[in-house]
């Protein structure tokens, strides 16, 4: 099992239960289509599993992202404990060490 969910007050509660690899990102988000087709929730929230998912988890949540935005129905995503996931580009109010970005692919620290 992927995800766990349940519903209260319209809203689609769902919990990535662990990081995703390449064989389950497809899985989960088949798993959170299904139960959003099934319930027709007013909103959806995600936990994920961790502050900062694996690019797997992001995946799967962006196409269940997709999927929610062509219904009409909001999805929103938290960390563990409700916190607000670490966003893998723009600012981090964390204050932690930001990547760099790169332009063309080029590196600039050579």
């Amino acid at each position: 099992m992927v995800i766990s969910h349940h519903i209260s007050d319209g809203t689609l509660h769902v919990r990535i239960l662990h990081e995703l690899n390449v064989t389950d990102r497809a899985a989960a988000a088949l798993q959170i289509e299904s139960l959003v087709h099934a319930h027709r929730p007013e909103r959806v929230t995600v936990e994920l599993p961790s502050r900062s998912p694996s690019p797997m988890t992001f995946s799967a949540l962006a196409r269940a992202q997709r999927m929610c935005q062509s219904l009409g129905v909001p999805l929103t995503a938290t960390a563990p404990g409700g916190r607000a996931p670490l966003s893998p580009f723009g600012p981090d109010e964390s204050g932690a060490p930001r990547p760099h970005w790169l332009e063309h692919g080029a590196r600039h620290n050579h």
